[in-house]
């Protein structure tokens, strides 16, 4: 991966594991969507993509994010398509989905695609493995 897009993602985890709204806001573009597997409607800017966090941290207030693995292409002018993938690590603390806390520890992989416009993202297509942290915390049957 170039120089230019591992900074970037490496500033960007900053922020998903912080939720720190000065980074995020050199990071994602007020007109940014993030189509979410659980949502119908995409969110939007800096304030849909807090909301996501906040989903997450809100049954895991521990949750961390490693980023594993990027492939990149730099489209020029500060312009890059990413694909991503993480690992989403933390404790079932917290209402989730409908399901009440287990104190569980989960590690979850997540592959995610960005498009980045001018050095910020313009979109997110995220896909966690939604299965696999129903199963770690006790929600769904493990075959």
């Amino acid at each position: 991966m170039s120089a230019i897009a591992d900074a970037f993602m490496r500033r960007f985890v900053e922020f998903i594991n912080t939720a720190d709204e000065t980074l995020g806001n050199a990071l994602i573009a007020s007109e940014a969507i993030f189509h979410v597997p659980n949502q119908r409607e995409p969110m939007q800017g800096l304030g849909g993509y807090l909301g996501i966090i906040g989903m997450m941290r809100s049954g895991f207030p521990d949750i961390q994010w490693a980023l594993e693995e990027t492939i990149a292409e730099e489209l020029g002018a500060g312009d890059m398509r990413i694909a991503a993938r993480f690992t989403m690590r933390g404790t079932h603390q917290g209402d989730f989905f409908g399901i009440p806390a287990t104190g569980r520890s989960i590690a979850v992989q997540a592959v995610n695609f960005y498009r980045v416009t001018n050095g910020k993202i313009v979109e997110e297509r995220g896909q966690p493995d939604l299965l696999g942290l129903m199963q770690q915390i006790g929600a769904a049957p493990v075959s």
